[in-house]
């Protein structure tokens, strides 16, 4: 896979989570058995605004030629993606979400593998 391919496949899908998270929070909370509060649906939007940055950096940078720039977007991503596992794994071991849960712990964990791929075994990218 190209990095370009990863980076397009990121943006489209954290995109549509993102506009997803601000635009219906409760409906993007309840599939993963968050309980619902004006907290949880505040903060459902907050995460969604992370969700496009997310996207918005893979979309802008999916031509990046300069090798120093492509290094530091694929770090960021990569810690981004460890973060969220960790994040993932906790809130779904801990009950606030329910067993779909798991679902977002493994879409974190392919794109840090992804990224991670490019980072430590491929850092010719391309």
């Amino acid at each position: 896979m190209k990095l370009k391919n990863l980076l397009v496949i990121t943006a489209l899908f954290f995109l549509i989570n993102g506009i997803l998270a601000l635009l219906a929070p409760a409906t993007q909370l309840l599939l993963y058995g968050v309980t619902l509060g004006q907290g949880e649906k505040y903060m459902g939007q907050w995460a969604g605004l992370g969700s496009i940055v997310i996207g918005l950096l893979a979309w802008f940078a999916r031509n990046v030629a300069y090798y120093e720039a492509q290094r530091a977007i694929i770090l960021t991503l990569l810690i981004y993606y460890v973060i969220g596992v960790v994040i993932s794994v906790l809130g779904t071991i801990s009950g606030v979400m329910s067993a779909m849960g798991w679902s977002l712990v493994l879409i974190y964990l392919l794109f840090a593998i992804g990224y991670a791929y490019f980072l430590f075994w491929r850092p010719g990218y391309s």
